[in-house]
């Protein structure tokens, strides 16, 4: 028989104690019938070297004993944040926060242990781990921004085991890194931002967080293409992904590419001020351009939901002869395929030539549109560019596109309908049959409505 690999204690369930033989009462803290058998592995050996040489073995339990934890999530203080990430920070989590060079992320997370330790109070403590900054600098910003800096403890640093260490002395609530790549381990070699350091120093930071009610956040730089630079294993070891962007020198926005705890259709929306990142209070009509004359041709309106909110943005869509007879298409806001698919559809349909056309698409504002509601109103921008017929002001368009020249009904309707009618836009085409709307089913009526024809 083989033998049984490492030895039995008894660890009580209410303060820790533990002895190798079992009592019916806790020396320690008096409980009944609180000690518990536990597999003590010897060859067990802890990341890092740090702590014992001998690590509890894990049981597998029934997960109808597992009971729910409850107030699982804290407030950062910022409402913007707090929506992307599904409702506040989720305690036992790691985040993973990655943006260009000079967007703000240092400035976002200094603004969030601000707002935490203000909201924490003297009981929580908050640590930022800077290996880009020096404790002066970060000191320098906080005064510019006007924070309180009261229980933020900070540590310029980028060794692994200085963080752990610190860590293990502080116990902190919320636990910032700026940045992961910055982050080296003598364990993993002493270049940090390699691909064995990323993983290495990641995980030891959220196997801390997983068995604490802490929140770890942490920084990462990106590529030249936008996505975060390291493995893509890290963005699988972490429970959220946030990308931080923006579409000119004041406007932030932040959403989540991966998310355990909540929405990844959520975005957040800041606008960079003197005093930091402020979240706008009305962002429905940020993305429209605000014209004194008639609206120009190859423009059209749609009401778009990201998350739980309607935002009017405004299609633009631009064709030229193409050039030694081969027609192109340049769109980065929209999916190409999609300009290409409705494009089509409206020369089959409503026969009007595009192969011969460059096809320009851009979306006012810089956001980026996926849903299929925006095809009506894609359709209605590329008829008005090709005729060179503007749409009437105050008009939006929304629907989905089929193959057949059908206007298709898309979901949460009535609210893009009073999100429109709010901002004042009084004509609304839609596949739906409401008050004040004008219902459409086909491309065709869709072209009657919009230009009369």
């Amino acid at each position: 028989m083989a033998k049984k690999s490492g030895s039995i204690m008894y660890k009580c369930s209410s303060c820790g104690y533990s002895q190798p033989r079992w009592l019916g009462r806790c020396p320690e803290c008096g409980e009944w019938n609180s000690l518990e058998e536990i597999i003590i592995d010897k060859n067990a050996v802890t990341p890092a070297g740090r702590g014992s040489e001998k690590a509890e073995m894990q049981k597998p339990v029934s997960l109808e004993s597992v009971e729910a934890a409850e107030n699982v999530r804290f407030s950062t203080g910022i409402a913007e944040f707090d929506r992307v990430l599904g409702g506040g920070a989720t305690k036992c989590s790691a985040i993973l926060l990655g943006g260009e060079p000079g967007i703000g992320k240092s400035t976002l997370l200094l603004q969030t242990a601000a707002s935490c330790a203000k909201s924490f109070g003297a009981e929580s403590k908050i640590l930022y781990v800077s290996g880009e900054e020096s404790a002066a600098q970060i000191k320098d910003r906080a005064k510019r921004l006007q924070l309180d800096c009261k229980n933020i403890n900070i540590l310029c640093t980028n060794r692994l085991e200085d963080t752990l260490n610190a860590l293990d002395k502080l116990n902190p609530t919320l636990v910032i890194v700026d940045s992961i790549q910055t982050v080296y381990s003598a364990e993993a070699g002493i270049i940090p931002g390699t691909v064995n350091q990323l993983k290495y120093c990641a995980n030891e930071f959220i196997q801390w967080v997983k068995e604490r009610d802490s929140v770890l956040i942490m920084t990462a730089h990106v590529t030249k293409e936008g996505s975060i630079a390291g493995p893509k294993s890290m963005e699988h070891m972490v429970d959220t992904v946030i990308s931080f962007e923006r579409n000119d020198d004041e406007i932030r926005f932040l959403h989540a590419q991966k998310n355990r705890f909540g929405s990844v259709d959520e975005i957040g929306i800041f606008s960079m001020t003197e005093k930091g990142l402020v979240t706008l209070k009305d962002p429905a009509n940020l993305f429209l351009t605000k014209r004194t004359e008639n609206q120009p041709a190859g423009v059209a309106c749609t009401p778009v939901f990201e998350g739980s909110r309607v935002f009017l943005v405004e299609i633009q869509a631009l064709t030229v002869p193409a050039k030694a007879s081969i027609s192109r298409i340049y769109s980065e806001k929209v999916d190409s395929g999609r300009v290409a698919r409705v494009a089509a559809v409206l020369e089959k349909r409503c026969g009007l030539r595009f192969s011969d056309q460059d096809i320009y698409v851009n979306v006012a504002g810089g956001v980026r549109l996926t849903e299929s509601s925006i095809d009506a109103a894609l359709a209605a921008a590329l008829y008005s560019a090709r005729t060179d017929i503007a749409l009437k002001n105050q008009t939006v368009v929304f629907g989905e596109l089929s193959l057949a020249g059908e206007i298709r009904p898309v979901t949460k309707a009535k609210q893009r309908i009073k999100a429109a009618q709010q901002l004042g836009f009084n004509d609304v085409i839609c596949p739906e049959k409401e008050k004040d709307c004008t219902k459409v089913e086909n491309i065709k009526q869709l072209v009657k409505a919009v230009f009369g024809k």
